[in-house]
């Protein structure tokens, strides 16, 4: 099952990433009062998990720097109730889902699609999974785009906590995720990435040094061998745990799972909703 979970995570992913490129999601969140982009991230993907103190957001999330959580939670919810930040990242999400999926927004696909999609984000335990677990105890919507989002980011989540559970098992930290992310896609040098590069340039060479006493990563910023074997090693072992919530369907719903949902998928990537990697 695990080429499953692969091919499951290529064609939901970006139905779940619309919510971190659109321009809704942005003005949702600025609507409510939230100072920048993070503070909004954090309030509303926390919220699932309750009122609970940066040190469990940061534990869960894993792959961000020490004290970046803790710039946005509690602060981000204490004139912003995290039920309310969270309606609205899922009501951005489905507006900017309605707009770039046009017509098969209402087709009978996208509802099947949507079905299929719920019947497996359900059935999953949670032991183990904080983050999915925080998601199963939110109601699932009646609206099929809705219920689409909510159901691949309910799957996104429960592969982000085994994806969490592999870089662990391998002894990556969560900053050095994001340096072995951003030499997997190729960018040079990987302290240039999106997600690190802000960070303190001695906290970058002391998680490049690091990566390099530990022999993954060359002198000029590359994978060695061995830091290639231990890339693949956590993404095969993403996939396996990524495979339990498809077990409730049989052969015949996966097929039409793939069929309605590739469509979709499609057309979001045409509009740049791209997977890159499966650090969150």
């Amino acid at each position: 099952m695990s080429r499953t979970a692969r091919r499951m995570f290529e064609l939901l992913e970006p139905i779940c990433l619309v919510t971190y490129f659109a321009d809704e999601i942005g003005e949702e969140m600025t609507a409510l009062g939230h100072r920048n982009y993070w503070a909004g991230y954090f309030a509303s993907r926390a919220a699932p998990l309750g009122r609970v103190p940066a040190e469990v957001v940061h534990a869960a999330f894993y792959s961000f720097a020490e004290g970046e959580a803790a710039r946005h939670i509690p602060s981000a919810w204490e004139t912003i109730p995290p039920e309310t930040s969270w309606a609205a990242w899922r009501r951005g999400s489905v507006t900017a889902l309605r707009r770039i999926l046009g017509d098969l927004a209402s087709s009978p696909g996208l509802e099947r699609a949507a079905d299929l999609t719920t019947k497996a984000a359900v059935s999953a335990p949670t032991a183990g999974r904080v983050m999915y677990a925080g998601m199963r105890t939110l109601e699932v919507p009646a609206d099929p785009v809705a219920r689409l989002w909510h159901s691949a980011t309910m799957l996104r989540e429960h592969r982000g906590d085994g994806h969490v559970a592999a870089l662990v098992t391998s002894g990556i930290g969560g900053t050095e995720a994001h340096i072995v992310s951003a030499i997997a896609m190729g960018i040079h040098p990987p302290e240039s990435f999106g997600r690190v590069h802000h960070l303190p340039a001695k906290r970058l060479a002391e998680v490049m040094n690091g990566l390099r006493a530990r022999g993954l990563v060359t002198a000029d910023g590359h994978f060695t061998d061995l830091g290639r074997e231990v890339r693949q090693r956590v993404e095969d072992l993403t996939d396996e745990l990524a495979a339990p919530p498809y077990d409730a369907l049989p052969a015949a719903e996966l097929d039409e799972l793939v069929a309605e949902l590739s469509p979709i998928t499609a057309r979001l990537q045409a509009a740049g909703s791209r997977q890159t990697s499966d650090d969150q």
